[in-house]
C-alpha cells in the first residue's frame, strides 16, 4: 500500500508540472492579454483539479495494467509452444505465417479500442451535428476502427517479417494523396483528422505495448528498431478507410439515384 501512494505521489508531482504551463498560458492570456477576470473562476480551478487527479490515476493504471497487459499477450502469442502446441515440433526456422494469431489480435485489438476512443466519439458526435446527418455516428466509428484494424494489422506484420518501416509509410501516403483527389471533398479534412484522434487515451498505451512486447519477444527484432511504428499504422491507414467509406457511400447513393431515374423513365 505505502509503495502505490509513493508511486502515486510521485506521478501526482510529475503530472502537476506538466499542466501547469497550460494553467499558466490560459490564465495568463485571459488576465493580462485579454484583460478580462476568469469566469466561472471556482468552477474552473474545480475543473482542472479533477483533471489532474483523472491524469494521475490514468498514469498509474498504464503503468500497472495496460503496458503489462499488451506485452504479456504479445510474448503469450509468440511464445514457439503456443504457436505450435507440442515443443517437440517446433522448427529450426519460424517464419510470418505461423504468427496467424498475432495478427488477428492486433486487428481486434486495434477495432475495439478505437470504437471505445473517447476522443473519436465526440469528432463523429460533431461531424454527425454539422452535416446535418449525412455522416452517422457509428458509421465514422466504425470506418476509422476498421482502418486502425489494418493498420496495427500490418504494423505487427512488419515488425514479424523486420521490413524498414519508411516504404510502408511511403507506400500509405501515396494511396492516401490519390484517394484525396477522388473522395469527396467534404470528407477530406475530417478523414485527415481521423488519423489524428485515433492516438489518443484508450489506443496508444495498448498498441504501443503490443509494439514494444511484439519486438522483445520475435528471435532478431530490436526493441528499439522495431518495436515503434504502431502507431503511425494507426494514424495512417484510418485516413484511408474514411475515405474509402465517403467513396463508397457516394457510389451507393449516384448508383440509387440513377436507378430511381431509370425507373421514373419507364414508368413515363
Amino acid at each position: 500500500m505505502m509503495a502505490l501512494l509513493q508511486s502515486l505521489s510521485e506521478v501526482f508531482i510529475q503530472t502537476l508540472k506538466d499542466i501547469l504551463p497550460i494553467a499558466i498560458i490560459i490564465f495568463g492570456f485571459q488576465l493580462f492579454v485579454i484583460r478580462k477576470p476568469i469566469p466561472h473562476l471556482k468552477k474552473v480551478l474545480i475543473g482542472f483539479f479533477y483533471v489532474l487527479i483523472g491524469l494521475v490515476f490514468f498514469l498509474e493504471g498504464l503503468d500497472l495494467a495496460l503496458f503489462p497487459l499488451g506485452k504479456l499477450m504479445a510474448s503469450q502469442l509468440t511464445d514457439p509452444s503456443f504457436i505450435f502446441g507440442d515443443l517437440a515440433s517446433i522448427p529450426d526456422v519460424i517464419h510470418w505465417r505461423d504468427y496467424m494469431w498475432v495478427y488477428i489480435f492486433a486487428a481486434a485489438i486495434g477495432f475495439a479500442t478505437t470504437i471505445a476512443e473517447p476522443s473519436l466519439i465526440a469528432v463523429a458526435i460533431k461531424a454527425q451535428e454539422v452535416s446535418g446527418g449525412a455522416i452517422s455516428v457509428w458509421g465514422l466509428r466504425i470506418a476509422v476502427a476498421i482502418g486502425v484494424a489494418v493498420g496495427v494489422s500490418l504494423g505487427t506484420f512488419r515488425i514479424i517479417t523486420g521490413t524498414p518501416l519508411q516504404y510502408y509509410i511511403m507506400a500509405g501516403y501515396v494511396i492516401v494523396i490519390i484517394q484525396t483527389f477522388y473522395a469527396p471533398k467534404l470528407i477530406i479534412a475530417l478523414a485527415y483528422d481521423s488519423g489524428g484522434v485515433t492516438t489518443s487515451t484508450v489506443t496508444v498505451p495498448l498498441v504501443a505495448a503490443l509494439g514494444i512486447g511484439l519486438a522483445s519477444t520475435v528471435p532478431g527484432r530490436s526493441t528499439l528498431l522495431d518495436g515503434f511504428g504502431l502507431i503511425a499504422f494507426a494514424s495512417l491507414f484510418p485516413i484511408m478507410s474514411v475515405m474509402a467509406y465517403a467513396q463508397l457511400t457516394e457510389w451507393r447513393t449516384k448508383k440509387a439515384n440513377l436507378k430511381q431515374q431509370k425507373d421514373n423513365e419507364e414508368k413515363q
